[in-house]
């Protein structure tokens, strides 16, 4: 599993989170004490920041082709990646997107990824 996002660490567990001001949500996919069902699966409860142990990003980076990427999701075997290296040329030779001023994405086989870790920023 790639993660791309927050996370807060809060009574020694490990949860996805979003910040919210001076407030962390944090989101569990199964009921529990002082949680509240966003959707089927997904259940947030809202601490005070002061309450949270760690909150940290993750990232999950690869390498793909020779060349820096950071994945952002998965889907059948497939990693959609977004090239980190910030040149142009290598971007366009490698077929990849423009998803944003320099900012160059695509679709991966997962088999040609190498290097696949996961990095808190």
């Amino acid at each position: 599993m790639t993660r791309d996002g927050y996370v807060a660490r809060w009574r020694g567990r490990e949860y996805q989170a979003s910040p919210d001001g001076d407030d962390i949500r944090i989101y569990q996919p199964e009921p529990g004490e002082g949680f509240e069902e966003v959707r089927p699966g997904r259940h947030v409860r809202v601490l005070p920041a002061a309450e949270v142990e760690e909150l940290a990003y993750v990232r999950t980076t690869c390498t793909w082709q020779g060349q820096p990427f950071i994945v952002l999701g998965e889907h059948d075997g497939w990693l959609r990646v977004e090239y980190t290296g910030g040149r142009w040329p290598v971007a366009k030779a490698m077929g990849l997107e423009v998803f944003d001023f320099g900012v160059y994405q695509g679709w991966a086989p997962a088999a040609e990824v190498a290097d696949l870790r996961e990095q808190r920023v």
